[in-house]
């Protein structure tokens, strides 16, 4: 295959995820009404917590984020996926490419990162009850979302001016139905060692890192809630978890479901269905796991509607 400079692409073959034409059209429905679900689901959350004064705390704050997060990490590849599906063509241009793979490595990395945060607000919550208030003030509530925004940007930009300088042959064809790094990348003719160590690197530490740091605050969560005497005391404590861990375990078991299933199969039709999981279905289930588990969430959403 004929090498070709980075910066004269003119578009990827993105493949999605059936050939058959047939299924076109289920996937449209699919897709279209996942997308709408999630996009309403996570703007009522960020509506009720908006509009409640009973839930201007660190935690429902942190909530509003991350449901913010959702909506934009969904608007990334669900709209081109539904406009290529519409319009039978399955083209991206390689500015739209470089720019969705930025903007879909910043709003994945923000996501982890605001999980990170909210496990840190339910550690002090627990195991410093007294001191909460004192210690999760609105400056550091503001300071560490901004922090996890300023982190997934450096990051992002990192990972895609990389990209930006590899040359790359003229089988475009991306077995996915959005630009993610990892496939991009294979499609490069040169040299691609720096660049896959950056990757792992980025991943080992923006991946690992939080997610160690949401198990070592739930080791600590769980020691106190077993220090407390009475039974429904601890019920009551770890209630205030639950929704939050179903959240961590859903992101970051299906996001390790699809990296482990791609590398175990190398099927790449089965490694684009895999990815609806982390990219589409998770963000939608989001919304049903706080509201259905959280009395206060609930309540506003009654008020809210209810006007």
């Amino acid at each position: 295959m004929e090498p070709s400079n980075g910066t004269q692409i003119s578009e990827f073959l993105l493949l999605g995820l059936s050939q058959a034409l047939e299924l076109q059209s289920l996937i449209f429905g699919l897709f279209l009404s996942m997308y709408l679900v999630t996009v309403l689901g996570n703007l009522l959350i960020i509506l009720a917590v908006s509009s409640d004064s009973h839930l201007h705390t660190p935690m429902y704050f942190f909530l509003s984020n991350l449901s913010l997060v959702d909506i934009c990490f969904t608007s990334t590849t669900v709209p081109k996926t539904l406009w290529n599906i519409q319009t039978q063509k399955k083209v991206i241009t390689y500015e739209g490419c470089i720019t969705q793979m930025y903007f879909f490595i910043l709003f994945a990395g923000l996501d982890d990162f605001i999980l990170t945060v909210m496990a840190y607000d339910r550690f002090v919550a627990i195991c410093q009850p007294l001191r909460y208030t004192v210690i999760m003030n609105p400056r550091l509530c503001g300071l560490l979302v901004l922090v996890s925004w300023i982190m997934s940007v450096l990051n992002s930009l990192l990972e895609s001016l990389m990209v930006l300088g590899l040359p790359f042959c003229s089988d475009l064809e991306i077995p996915q139905f959005f630009c993610e790094l990892n496939q991009v990348i294979q499609l490069a003719c040169s040299d691609t060692f720096l660049n896959n160590m950056v990757m792992y690197f980025s991943a080992g530490l923006l991946g690992g890192g939080p997610l160690a740091g949401i198990l070592y605050s739930y080791s600590k969560i769980l020691s106190s809630i077993c220090g407390i005497p009475s039974a429904q005391g601890k019920y009551k404590a770890f209630s205030t978890c639950v929704s939050h861990l179903s959240v961590v375990s859903l992101f970051y078991g299906t996001s390790l479901g699809v990296y482990l299933s791609s590398g175990a199969t190398h099927n790449a039709q089965s490694s684009a269905t895999a990815s609806v999981m982390y990219t589409v279905v998770t963000p939608m289930l989001n919304p049903f796991i706080y509201s259905l588990r959280n009395k206060d969430i609930k309540r506003a959403l009654q008020r809210f509607l209810g006007r």
